[in-house]
Parts: C-alpha cells; sequence; structure tokens
C-alpha cells in the first residue's frame, strides 16, 4: 500500500503572513521613529525598488509628498494609542496610486508598529488626510526632514486698480491649476485677494511657466490682468529648522496680507535668512512696541457642547496699526517676536493685559497662549509664579495654552513649569492636537487638562468618516491622561453635532461666537 505524504502543516505565522497578503500588497514594520524595519511585498511593482531597499527610510517616503504631514500625525496616533484605523492616503509612485494604510502595535515587540497598504479602486470619501495637505504644513515638513527643499513659488494678480481678487469659483480653478501643472504630489494654496502659493513636486515646472496657465485660464474668462511670481528658496542657509520654520510662516503671513510688497519690505528678497537678519534689525521696535503695549485682546468663548454656556475665553492677539510698527496681524506680530527672542516679553504683556481684564469683568476665565519657548524658560516660570502667589485668586481667572508657534527642546524645563503651574491650581491645555508632531510629544510629557482638536478636523468632519475617526481616537487617548477636549473652528449645527457624538466636552468657533469684549467687561 503506497504511503500518502502529507505536506507540514503551515505555521501560525505562515498563515498571518499569508492572510495579510491577501488584503495588502505591501507589509511594513516602523520602530518608534517612523523609520522601516521590515518592507516586503509589491515593492518592485510600485516603486521599482526592493521593500529591503527601503529599511532605514522614513515610512512617509512611501506615501506622496503633499500627505505626508498628515501622515505623520497618523503616525503619532499609532505611538499613543497603537492603532491606525484605514486611512486613505496616495504612494509617492509615478501614479499616485490610491491606497489604504492600516497599522498595529507589534504584538511582542516593543517599540515596533506593523503597517500594512492595500490598493483602493476609488478614494475613500471625506476631506484631505488630517494635519495636510496645507501647502504651509507640507513645506514645514520639507524643512523639518532635510528633504531637497527646493522653493515655494508665490503668485499674485493685480489689475489696474491694485490686487485682483477673481470670484470664488475661478479662484478655485487656479488653484486647481497650480495644483495639477504644479508636478507630482504638487501642493497649491489660495491666500485670497488674488494671492496663490504652490510647493512644486516631481518634475518641477519653471514657475514662469505656471504662471503662463494661469494667464490662460484668465484670458478665457476676459481678465487680462498681469500676474506676478516671486520664487521663495526654502533652503535653511545657516538657519536651524525651527528658525527657517518660523520665518517661512511669517512669509505666509505677509504675502497673504500684502503680497510681493510685503514680502520685500519684510526682507524676503534674500530668502528664509535674509528675513531673519532683517528681523534682527527691527528687534528694538518691536521691543517699544511690546513694552507700550500697541495691541489689545480679543475674546473668543469655548462653551460646553451639553448646554452651550461659556466656560472660558481665548484671548487673541490684535495688534494695534502704527505708522512705523515692523509688523501686520498678529501671526506675523508672534512670528517676529518668536525670531528676535522677544517671546517671552511678548507672552508677559498677554498674560498682565489678560489678568487686568479678567479682574474687571466679573471673574471670567481667560486662555492665554504660551508660546514653547517662555514655557521652557526658568525666569519666566519664577516670574509667573511668583505673580500666582502674589494673587492666588489669578489662578481661578487664567488658563494657559500650549502653542505649537515654538516647538520645546527643553522638555525638562517645560515639564517644571507644567507642573509648578498646576500645583497652584492653573489649569493647562495643549493648543491644536492633532496639527502637528510636537503636540502628540507634549500629551506625553506634561499632566494637562484640555486638548484642544485642530480646527483641520472639525472642518470635514460631518462629511468624513476618516476626520471622525482621528478625532475619536483623540479623544480617546485624551481619556486616558484624564484631559477634556476642546474641538475648534465650529461653524455649523452639523460640526457641533458630531463633536457631541464623538465625546467632546467644549466647542470654539463662530457658532458660538466672534472674538470680542469680554461679557461684564
Amino acid at each position: 500500500m503506497q504511503e500518502i505524504v502529507r505536506p507540514p502543516a503551515p505555521s501560525a505565522a505562515d498563515r498571518f503572513l499569508t492572510f495579510a497578503f491577501a488584503a495588502a500588497e505591501l507589509l511594513v514594520e516602523i520602530d518608534t521613529d517612523g523609520r522601516i524595519t521590515f518592507a516586503e511585498g509589491a515593492f518592485p511593482a510600485r516603486f521599482g525598488r526592493s521593500g529591503r531597499s527601503f529599511v532605514g527610510e522614513r515610512v512617509q517616503a512611501l506615501v506622496a509628498r503633499d500627505l505626508r504631514a498628515g501622515m505623520g500625525t497618523a503616525l503619532e496616533l499609532l505611538s499613543a494609542t497603537g492603532r491606525i484605523r484605514p486611512t486613505a492616503i496616495r504612494l509617492s509612485d509615478k501614479a499616485r496610486s490610491p491606497f489604504s494604510v492600516a497599522g498595529l502595535a507589534a504584538p511582542g515587540r516593543a517599540g515596533r508598529f506593523c503597517l500594512t497598504f492595500s490598493p483602493l479602486p476609488n478614494d475613500l470619501p471625506g476631506g484631505p488626510l488630517p494635519g495636510g495637505p496645507g501647502l504651509a504644513r507640507a513645506a514645514e515638513e520639507l524643512i523639518r526632514t532635510g528633504e531637497a527643499p527646493g522653493a515655494l513659488g508665490l503668485i499674485e494678480l493685480t489689475g489696474d486698480g491694485g490686487a485682483m481678487a477673481p470670484r470664488a469659483d475661478l479662484a478655485a480653478r487656479i488653484q486647481g491649476v497650480l495644483a495639477s501643472h504644479g508636478g507630482a504630489g504638487a501642493v497649491a494654496a489660495d491666500f485670497g485677494t488674488g494671492r496663490f502659493g504652490v510647493l512644486p513636486g516631481e518634475g518641477v515646472p519653471h514657475l514662469a511657466d505656471l504662471a503662463g496657465h494661469v494667464a490662460l485660464l484668465l484670458a478665457q474668462h476676459g481678465l487680462p490682468g498681469r500676474i506676478g511670481t516671486r520664487a521663495v528658496s526654502l533652503a535653511s542657509d545657516g538657519l536651524n529648522p525651527i528658525e527657517a520654520t518660523r520665518a517661512l510662516r511669517f512669509a505666509l503671513s505677509a504675502f497673504a496680507r500684502g503680497g510681493d510688497a510685503a514680502l520685500e519690505k519684510a526682507g524676503f528678497a534674500g530668502g528664509l535668512a535674509g528675513f531673519v537678519t532683517s528681523a534682527a534689525e527691527r528687534a528694538t521696535a518691536l521691543r517699544r512696541t511690546i513694552a507700550e503695549r500697541r495691541f489689545r485682546l480679543a475674546f473668543q468663548p469655548i462653551v460646553l457642547l451639553a448646554d452651550r454656556r461659556a466656560h472660558h475665553y481665548e484671548a487673541l492677539l490684535r495688534p494695534i496699526p502704527t505708522p512705523g510698527t515692523p509688523y501686520g496681524d498678529a501671526s506675523e506680530f508672534i512670528a517676529l517676536a518668536e525670531t528676535v527672542g522677544l517671546s517671552e516679553a511678548l507672552d508677559w504683556a498677554v498674560v498682565e493685559t489678560a489678568c487686568e481684564a479678567a479682574r474687571a469683568a466679573a471673574g471670567a476665565r481667560i486662555a492665554c497662549n504660551l508660546s514653547g519657548l517662555s514655557l521652557q524658560s526658568p525666569a519666566f516660570r519664577d516670574r509667573l509664579c511668583a505673580k500666582l502667589e502674589a494673587a492666588p485668586d489669578l489662578a481661578c481667572r487664567l488658563l494657559l495654552e500650549i502653542t505649537e508657534t515654538a516647538e520645546i527642546e527643553d522638555e525638562a524645563e517645560a515639564r517644571r513649569t507644567v507642573e509648578a503651574l498646576r500645583a497652584r491650581g492653573l489649569p493647562i491645555c495643549i493648543d491644536d492636537f492633532g496639527a502637528g508632531a510636537a503636540a502628540f510629544r507634549y500629551l506625553r510629557a506634561f499632566r494637562v487638562d484640555f486638548v484642544k482638536v485642530d480646527g483641520v478636523y472639525v472642518t470635514h468632519a460631518p462629511e468624513s468618516e476618516r476626520d471622525r475617526g482621528f478625532i475619536s481616537a483623540m479623544v480617546d487617548l485624551a481619556r486616558t491622561v484624564g484631559a477634556q477636549v476642546v474641538a475648534e473652528r465650529i461653524e455649523t449645527e452639523a460640526q457641533a453635532a458630531v463633536m457631541r457624538d464623538l465625546g467632546v466636552s467644549f466647542g470654539q468657533g463662530y457658532l458660538f461666537g466672534r472674538p470680542g469684549a469680554l461679557p461684564g467687561g
């Protein structure tokens, strides 16, 4: 009798691997820094190179450049919660193939995470990947990672009467033309009033060629306006990434406000480094502006979503226009202060002004934004603690929001500040949670009372399952550390209802009130 030879039973690992490849094309393992430690699958077909050749690279290299900032947010959630729910992306292959990425913490392998990349017949419904693909965030990601940065293209439309503002549908078409002709992975933005920006992708076109496509579109609509262009190099030129990022934010704010003339005045003819040099020359004028309090505060309510009652008010900086002052709007004011080392002086002036307003307004609690530069300063901590000890009632009138405008480098000192302030009864909030990697790091490093979800998630949440998933994960994460969640930029009842259903406790936005005077003030 012939003996039947049965094949050996597949191991559990073989079965799991087979199941994984049945659902996914690419299998990737990463470490806590997001660097690839294992990669197998259809890499040659998609990228023209083996999976092993990607080992050591950041996993964002697999994702289209305009979505990498959002992928960074997803990885921070993976590190914090141990899971990424299926999220639509595009690969960085030539076809920008629509894929879904999902991830879990690797069992039995501390500090390792498993990702699966699966092809999609079409994009998942919803808005852009949270955290992107905003032009500013995409450009900042290039600066931070040191990837060949290239230049940011700025385009300004003018007519005989000055700035030419096309109607909304035409502006959207112009933005689309810049994105579609800007090379694979290009990111375009409409700054309003006929001003646009583009971060070119692969196969970088000449800025003049992009302007030509815009001119053709304008001509089709009978608008023969002039088209001005400027390329702002993203090369650091001796600046560290933080300095370069601050300069970039100032550049975009100045251009949106005053176009090319405002950029020239701010010193951007010499690139990002030129702005930093010229900003230093204006430090004296800015120091005088802060000392003389040539600004005011506008207060926007943060309400309990359950009953719409105001819980506290955020103090928003509003510079007072004065001839000869070296700034335009609030974002420029703050960026300039950070660049020339005046963040602490500005933060202290805002705190004192907020304290005065709270005393005059029947005890309303006010949230003040605090730069990371001030949070890690022992001198600022000692000064604020002394103020709280001299007037203990202030702890019941204030709340501090940690902003991402300047990243914290000395976390040990910042932690001492957070602990000292909370010990004196002062609540702490992390602002713009989910907008970048720093906020997740802050949540791990500091005990806080509130986190404020970045408005980019809130805007798309009613229509986007993906955004709702991100917010739900952030709510769960906040609850594990005992923090309550605030959602900003709520402008519709639909957005408010979604936030409430997702477990968000507080809301802020035009639906509940625009920035203005404090009640009773």
